[in-house]
């Protein structure tokens, strides 16, 4: 008879979920243009007039990242996938933190230190724990290295805007008054960057999702 497979629906909820945060996070920039997206943080869309978005758009990562951690949970009969599930839990609770404290609380900092290396680690391992399972699909192995590669770029791209602030004199460390607009001759990619990691993580929870329903939809026959 054809065996019926229980990972499909989590599957789904992960790509619906991600596609709701990513939508959210769409509509922030429609409307908060007075984030300028190459260097104001998506965190920061929490000081704007539409914070619940932000908070859609963290929520809708975090269910995404737990609906594919139910989705994959047989890959925990391996140390490589229940080392990759334990990161994506990291990653959804990081994602939860987020949506709970937004930029202005203290745990913001952490939430970030737990989700984004989570997820980034958790894509390879999982990638890699899929690939070796035999009859497993997995997502193109380009895919599971993008947030990662993404996660450096921001770094960098964070310490190059803040030695450009502190060469044109703007005294980094006063948080009480936030720039509204860069100062001249000082060029801000940070934004982009950080952009470029949510879409890439997006990217790899859709087509690690996409995998197993493509898996699942091939019926196999058991006795």
């Amino acid at each position: 008879m054809t065996r019926v497979h229980r990972s499909a629906p989590a599957a789904v909820i992960a790509i619906l979920a991600t596609a709701v945060s990513a939508v959210s996070l769409v509509l922030l920039h429609l409307l908060s243009p007075e984030f300028a997206p190459s260097w104001r943080m998506v965190s920061e869309y929490a000081n704007g007039r539409h914070p619940w978005l932000l908070t859609i758009v963290f929520l809708g990562w975090a269910v995404g990242s737990f609906a594919l951690l139910a989705a994959l949970r047989p890959l925990s009969a391996s140390k490589l996938g229940r080392a990759g599930l334990i990161f994506l839990f990291l990653a959804g609770v990081g994602q939860v933190m987020g949506a709970m404290f937004d930029i202005n609380h203290a745990l913001h900092g952490p939430a970030a230190m737990i989700g984004i290396p989570g997820l980034c680690v958790a894509a390879v391992l999982l990638t890699m724990a899929l690939a070796r399972r035999t009859g497993a699909t997995a997502p193109p192995t380009w895919s599971a290295h993008l947030p990662w590669i993404s996660f450096v770029l921001m770094l960098g791209a964070f310490a190059l805007f803040v030695s450009s602030l502190k060469s044109a004199g703007v005294d980094v460390s006063n948080q009480t008054s936030p720039l509204t607009e860069l100062p001249q001759g000082v060029s801000g990619y940070v934004g982009w960057a950080n952009r470029l990691l949510f879409g890439a993580s997006f990217l790899w929870v859709v087509l690690a999702s996409r995998a197993i329903l493509k898996r699942d939809a091939a019926p196999s026959i058991t006795s």
